[in-house]
């Protein structure tokens, strides 16, 4: 599987926006969490689960985020399969990523927030969690 973007909409009229995901399935959503950085200068990486997926939605503000196959990190110490995908608030997007990859991210915006959605309980997703350094794989904001 690779990682993809759901494509929301937005109506305005008179009485403010609404934007909309009716193509995003909420019936396997078991938690859901907000992630707002301290500043612009964290990264947070890398995490991945080989099971759970996770869905990507920015709130507030903008992200970079980066996705490796989780195989690159455990049996490849070079890897070149690097996914970048830039969220911002203002577009109606959801990153949808499937287990199997590991993920990075930083926030290009002060006041940033991040959505997250998952799969699995806290418990189970601790079970499928991979943890690796920033210093195993370089982050880039590069395409």
């Amino acid at each position: 599987m690779v990682a993809e973007l759901i494509r929301g909409t937005r109506f305005a009229d008179s009485r403010g926006e609404l934007d909309f995901f009716n193509s995003f399935d909420l019936s396997r959503i078991v938690r859901m969490y907000r992630i707002k950085p301290a500043n612009t200068e964290i990264i947070r990486a890398w995490q991945g689960h080989r099971i759970e997926q996770k869905w990507f939605y920015c709130l507030r503000g903008s992200f970079v985020v980066n996705l490796h196959p989780l195989s690159e990190f455990t049996e490849d110490p070079v890897g070149n399969s690097l996914q970048i995908f830039t969220l911002q608030a203002d577009l109606q997007e959801i990153l949808r990523i499937p287990g199997g990859f590991v993920n990075g991210f930083r926030a290009l915006e002060p006041n940033s927030e991040l959505l997250v959605f998952s799969d699995m309980n806290l418990e189970d997703s601790k079970a499928d969690d991979y943890r690796f350094d920033l210093k195993d794989r370089p982050f880039t904001d590069q395409y």
